[in-house]
């Protein structure tokens, strides 16, 4: 083997390792920006690539992927001059790889001072409470303000959020004092609703309880006045049926004596014990008839024969 053959596989070698070093593979969300002779060439997407050696060069890899920047905390002026500290979060994607390499130089710095400074113009036309309670509205003019302004460097801002918002020391003191009279405020009102409900309560369960008292001894009263009448019922139904009793019992004594036909003196017998009874009475006059006065002449004869 000569010389020739050794400079050969030389030259083989140096142009196969110059091939392999000049393929690229641009991984998954991510983006090359590739330059010729210093100038803007094209954009790698995902996938194998080759370029030529010396003469192309890869300027910038870029993310495609979502990316959040924690910003330090902006020292901002509030309408009613109080400076309160600002720290916010910023989630934006890069849309265009070759804006953001060649649209601004350290596009990151860009979107913070940006992000300081609407931040400032935001919040000096709003006072410190209105500041405190506008969180959303906040977010949504900057997100639009910094969305519109990173357009043509290939940004687009996704959100932003107020991470901390921290008032002078002497302002948080005086709102700690103003929430604690707040909360004890709303203490002493629920206290009072509760002590107001339970009152509610009671005297609705005392009037409950008369309505029920009245209503029972109203039923307890109908109970004894139906109990009455039916024990008066009852006993005029006894005595009704004594008086029935003895009125039968004498119809059928005289039924029994007219069946027998009586005679002149046991009907004689009978006046004479009964105007016995008549006597014996407290009555101080006695008509007597006179059938009877003939029957009494009759006796008085009968007794003078009998001595």
């Amino acid at each position: 083997m000569g010389p020739a053959v050794f400079v050969f596989l030389g030259i083989v070698a140096v142009i196969v390792v110059l091939i392999i070093a000049n393929i690229k593979i641009v991984p998954q969300s991510k983006a090359y920006v590739l330059e010729r002779l210093g100038a803007y060439s094209c954009t790698w997407d995902t996938g194998i690539h080759v370029k030529v050696p010396f003469i192309d060069r890869v300027a910038k890899q870029v993310s495609l992927k979502e990316q959040i920047v924690d910003f330090p905390p902006q020292p901002v002026i509030t309408k009613d001059n109080v400076t309160m500290q600002i720290d916010t979060v910023v989630f934006f994607q890069i849309t265009d790889p070759k804006l953001f390499a060649y649209g601004v130089e350290k596009p990151i710095m860009a979107i913070e001072n940006l992000t300081a400074t609407t931040l400032r113009n935001i919040i000096g036309d709003l006072e410190l409470d209105h500041t405190l309670t506008s969180r959303d509205t906040i977010n949504a003019k900057i997100r639009g303000i910094l969305d519109e302004a990173t357009d043509p460097w290939g940004i687009k801002v996704n959100r932003v959020e107020l991470k901390n918002i921290l008032p002078p020391k002497e302002i948080q003191d005086a709102m700690e004092k103003q929430m604690k009279a707040e909360r004890q405020r709303r203490e002493s009102i629920l206290t009072a609703e509760g002590q107001k409900a339970s009152q509610i309560l009671v005297a609705e369960g005392q009037k409950e309880s008369q309505i029920l008292r009245a209503e029972a001894d109203k039923e307890s009263a109908i109970l004894a006045a139906e109990a009455e009448k039916e024990s008066k019922i009852r006993k005029a139904e006894g005595e009704a049926q004594a008086i029935l009793k003895v009125e039968e019992a004498r119809a059928k004594v005289i039924e029994y004596i007219n069946s027998a036909a009586p005679g002149q003196g046991y009907l004689t017998i009978k006046s004479l014990e009964s105007f016995e009874k008549a006597a014996d009475g407290q009555a101080t006059k006695l008509i007597i008839p006179s059938d009877l006065q003939g029957i009494a002449g009759l006796a008085a004869s009968a007794k003078e024969i009998l001595k």
